[in-house]
């Protein structure tokens, strides 16, 4: 009986974790649209990260000394991680953000725990209920409802906006990093988010030289370095943490699904703030995401 319990009470923390780090990345979609205009994509990729490191130098030295032993031999690990689930991920992410909606941006999100699943069967080989793989298809459907933008003509042409292609490639490469935390070091949260950043950070360093070689580097304006701050604080910052406590918890499979908890955030937030218009087409995705969540969620225990 209080074995029970104290899974209970795991499971609430981690979902309230999991659901805080939802609405971070949700906020994460207004922020990249209103960056258009106001700094490039990978200088705000190369600018966030680096706040972040600050701000881990001053919170978790003590961890980063603790943990170095540990950390020095998954080097090869923690770089990849840093450069696919941080660094190209958000590259991707804020360009775009170029070329399609908030709305669109957090919806796709939802894609990340199909890739997740498939990417635990085909690394860890686990077993996926057909209950599980009913919430995938589901999943994918509604993905393709927002890539198509709801036009049966654009998907029978595959004609998809580029930007939603872009943010499913991210979102590919994001379940790849959920997956790789099934690997993770024996070392503290902290410890290794921050040798994770320090990898992404050092990552965006040639990603904004070739911007700036291909005259797409913009200075950031006052508003653009207000972005850089929030993005800093909310999505990267308190998410990150949030979402690996989260997956230590409960596991990725189970804490990927809550990924899909962004389009419900990311569309309140967009229309609220940004004023985007929410069609029949993104109602009818979002509530295949939301079933995909429930089917996923019920899947596990099946």
């Amino acid at each position: 009986m209080p074995v029970e319990t104290h899974s209970s009470h795991g499971n609430g923390r981690a979902y309230i974790l999991l659901a805080t780090a939802a609405l971070c990345w949700a906020g994460n979609a207004i922020f990249g649209r209103l960056a258009v205009g106001e700094i490039s994509p990978l200088l705000l990729v190369s600018f966030r990260w680096l706040g972040v490191l600050l701000l881990l130098c001053v919170f978790a030295r003590q961890h980063i000394s603790r943990d170095w032993p540990i950390l020095r031999t998954r080097l090869p690990f923690v770089c990849a991680m840093g450069a696919l689930g941080f660094a190209i991920f958000n590259a991707l992410f804020y360009v775009a953000a170029h070329s399609t909606t908030a709305i669109n941006l957090g919806i796709l999100q939802g894609s990340v725990p199909v890739f997740v699943i498939i990417g635990m069967f085909v690394v860890f080989r686990t077993h996926v209920t057909k209950v599980q793989l009913a919430g995938v298809f589901i999943t994918i459907v509604g993905v393709t409802i927002v890539g198509s933008g709801g036009s049966w003509a654009r998907l029978s042409a595959l004609a998809f906006n580029i930007g939603d292609l872009l943010m499913i490639a991210a979102c590919a490469l994001y379940a790849g990093y959920t997956v790789g935390l099934r690997r993770r070091p024996a070392v503290s949260s902290l410890g290794l988010f921050t040798a994770i950043v320090a990898a992404a950070f050092v990552t965006t360093i040639p990603l904004v030289g070739i911007e700036a070689m291909l005259g797409q580097l913009q200075w950031p304006t006052p508003k653009g370095w207000v972005i850089i701050a929030l993005v800093t604080l909310f999505p990267s910052f308190l998410a990150q943490i949030c979402f690996m406590q989260g997956v230590s918890l409960i596991g990725p499979n189970r804490a990927g699904v809550f990924v899909n908890l962004v389009p419900v955030f990311a569309s309140i937030l967009a229309v609220v703030f940004l004023r985007e218009a929410f069609e029949l087409f993104h109602a009818a995705a979002l509530g295949l995401v939301l079933f995909g969540i429930w089917l996923s969620e019920r899947g596990k225990t099946a």
